[in-house]
C-alpha cells in the first residue's frame, strides 16, 4: 500500500549539486525523525603486484586520501619493492638475477671444453 510509505524528500548537504559516481549518498533517519542524507564513501581496490596481478599482504585497502594521512609502515611492506611487488615476484627476480649468470657461466665453460 503506497499511502503507507511517508515521502523523504532530502537536500544534498554539500555545494555538488549532481548525482555522480562520487557525490553518492543514502537516506537514514536520526534519532530526532528527521531524515538526512549521509554521504557515502567509494569502495577501494586492493593493491595487486605489478609482475603476477596477486593481491598485496600487508597493505590496506584505502583511498588515497586516507593512505596519505597513514603511517609508512601501514602503507607499504618493508622489503625490497615492499608494497608493489608481491614475495613470490621478488624471490622470482632475485632468482633470474643469480642464476642467469651462473648458467651463462655453465654454458660458456661446456662450449670451451666442446671446442678442445
Amino acid at each position: 500500500d503506497c499511502s503507507m510509505v511517508k515521502d523523504v524528500r532530502t537536500t544534498y548537504r554539500r555545494r555538488h549539486s549532481y548525482r555522480t559516481k562520487s557525490n553518492k549518498t543514502r537516506v537514514v533517519k536520526t534519532p530526532g525523525g528527521r531524515f538526512v542524507r549521509q554521504y557515502l564513501t567509494k569502495a577501494t581496490n586492493v593493491a595487486k603486484c605489478g609482475d603476477t596481478g596477486v593481491p598485496l599482504f600487508g597493505v590496506r585497502a584505502v583511498r588515497s586520501k586516507t593512505a596519505r594521512r597513514m603511517n609508512k609502515n601501514e602503507r607499504t611492506v618493508s622489503r625490497a619493492y615492499g608494497g608493489t611487488l608481491s614475495a613470490g615476484a621478488v624471490r622470482e627476480r632475485i632468482m633470474r638475477a643469480f642464476i642467469i649468470p651462473d648458467v651463462k657461466a655453465l654454458l660458456e665453460e661446456k662450449m670451451r671444453k666442446r671446442r678442445r
